[in-house]
């Protein structure tokens, strides 16, 4: 019964707005047609945007998967004073909003590393995508390194094998399971970067998701649009069943773990995996950031705070930068909680163990359909809801409602992500023991289960409102113009002349990092160990 109402919510407002969008670009004034199909691969630009798309993708996902290993080491292996800081300050790229990640980027390449020359380059891009996806590769693999035996490199030390031949024939194949989900994931997030390309890539690069929405918003081509949404469904869907496959596999591996070893003081010797860590800190992450900030407290007079006391004014775009913000809180703040609900829902039912291989192939394709999501264009969901819930009986166009609805879709999938780790590490034994006792399900699941749940509660919460605070390509389709939410605005605001334009829209962007990166340093202090992973 816990799955019939997300199943409902994914089905009326995701399922039904991607079909109905998708199904429309089938479809003409003589029935059924594929002309679309034809018109997208008959076209160069299209096989131009499949290629960066993979290229982006793929050297995205082994940057991030290069870099993020020896963090994952250092971070998560290894103890040092500030290490829960410095996890904190590693995981807040991955919720900011990817208009803020353009914009630092682009602020950095034109303005302290001008003389580089790359600002619209594919290495630019691709540094963007490792800041975004950097701390995916270190939760998920540092997660399942805490959990290592070093009982086991122990032995093969003392069998005579070096430290590198300790890593690369006992810890790695031991990490393999998580090294390859965190890919699996990463390459998903990097296919479908809309911000961080549509701001960075200019005409040069861009992807299917900035492809779709170039088809869809400004040309209004839908057969194209939809060919192009059905490519994309493709790459999704081989990248989640990937990651279900790889995440089955660290699951299990994860049940041998061995509780109750502290994890070793940070050494000299680890010196191979700390100044890669430090360059990632420093280099990719701190320099945007730092870019950002100093770039919006420079004015044409000097250095000051006029870009932020332009925050409370009536700008170009006809709303205030404040205004927006509190659009977003408000809106985040409905999402967060809607997909936390659903979310809680979702992680009871996938956290059941079936014993029949019928009810088992049930369950992993019920997690691949609430994983869609994360993948999909927002740009089609988005887009897919004014074409769908414009009319009775669901006429959300002057509704309140619609664009957290919309954010609680893209965030559904992180917060189950977040919450089934947690349940899953419960010991069935438990839940047993408990029946046998004489509970019934629904006190073993209040007093058994629900405070396992609490434990990711805060983490889940803590994703689930930053994902909501920062969300564009859905949002873009769907603010009003005299409501736009916060990352809304700031994309206005950069498209426009003007120093002042320019300035609120800096100002604009480290506030909402500020915003992001205090959600999720909380989120971080209450969340629990079991649930820091993906």
């Amino acid at each position: 019964m816990a799955a019939v109402i997300p199943i409902a919510f994914l089905g009326v407002f995701f399922a039904w707005p991607v079909i109905t969008l998708i199904g429309r670009g089938f479809v003409d004034e003589n029935g059924f047609t594929l002309a679309g199909f034809a018109e997208a691969f008959g076209a160069a630009r299209t096989l131009r945007i499949i290629g960066q798309t993979l290229a982006l993708a793929v050297t995205g996902t082994l940057a991030s998967v290069a870099l993020g290993v020896p963090g994952a080491y250092v971070l998560y292996r290894c103890r040092f004073p500030g290490r829960t800081w410095l996890r904190a300050l590693v995981s807040v790229p991955f919720v900011l909003p990817t208009v803020v990640v353009g914009v630092a980027f682009k602020t950095l390449f034109n303005g302290p590393l001008a003389f580089l020359g790359i600002g619209e380059s594919f290495g630019a891009i691709v540094l963007a995508l490792v800041f975004f996806n950097y701390s995916v590769i270190v939760r998920t693999v540092g997660t399942m390194w805490a959990r290592l035996d070093p009982r086991v490199v122990e032995a093969a030390r003392a069998l005579g094998a070096t430290p590198a031949r300790a890593l690369w024939t006992v810890t790695l194949p031991a990490l393999a399971p998580a090294i390859a989900s965190g890919a699996a994931l990463v390459f998903l997030f990097c296919a479908s970067a809309f911000g961080i390309v549509m701001i960075m890539g200019g005409v040069t690069w861009g992807t299917l998701e900035t492809e779709i929405y170039y088809q869809t918003a400004q040309l209004l081509n839908l057969p194209v649009a939809a060919a192009l949404s059905i490519v994309q469904l493709a790459v999704v869907s081989g990248s989640l069943a990937l990651a279900n496959a790889t995440r089955s596999r660290q699951e299990r591996a994860l049940r041998l773990r061995t509780d109750g070893l502290a994890a070793p003081v940070l050494r000299w010797s680890d010196w191979p995996a700390v100044v890669p860590t430090l360059a990632v800190v420093v280099g990719v992450i701190g320099l945007p950031l730092a870019a950002l900030v100093t770039r919006s407290l420079a004015t044409p007079e000097g250095w000051g705070l006029h870009n932020y006391q332009l925050l409370g004014t009536v700008g170009s775009a006809g709303v205030s930068v404040w205004a927006a913000a509190a659009t977003s809180l408000a809106t985040a703040t409905q999402a967060a909680l809607l997909a936390v609900t659903l979310g809680l829902m979702v992680s009871f039912v996938l956290s059941r163990r079936p014993r029949t291989a019928l009810g088992q192939s049930a369950q992993q394709v019920l997690d691949s359909l609430f994983m869609l999501p994360l993948g999909v264009s927002a740009v089609t969901v988005g887009f897919g809801f004014l074409v769908t819930l414009n009319r009775p009986p669901l006429d959300l166009r002057s509704s309140t409602i619609l664009i957290p609805v919309a954010q609680a879709v893209v965030a559904l999938p992180l917060v189950v992500r977040t919450l089934l780790p947690v349940l899953r590490a419960l010991d069935p034994r438990q839940m047993e023991a408990a029946a046998t006792l004489g509970a019934g399900p629904w006190r073993v699941a209040a007093t058994i289960e629900g405070p396992y749940a609490l434990r990711g509660l805060g983490l889940a919460l803590g994703f689930a409102f930053a994902t909501s605070l920062g969300e564009f390509g859905a949002t873009s389709f769907l603010a009003r113009p005299d409501t736009p939410t916060l990352p809304v605005l700031i994309f206005h605001l950069i498209g426009r002349p003007g120093a002042d334009n320019q300035g609120m829209a800096l100002a604009a962007c480290v506030m909402l990092a500020l915003v992001t990166g205090t959600v999720m340093a909380a989120a971080e202090a209450l969340g629990h160990g079991e649930a820091r992973g993906w």
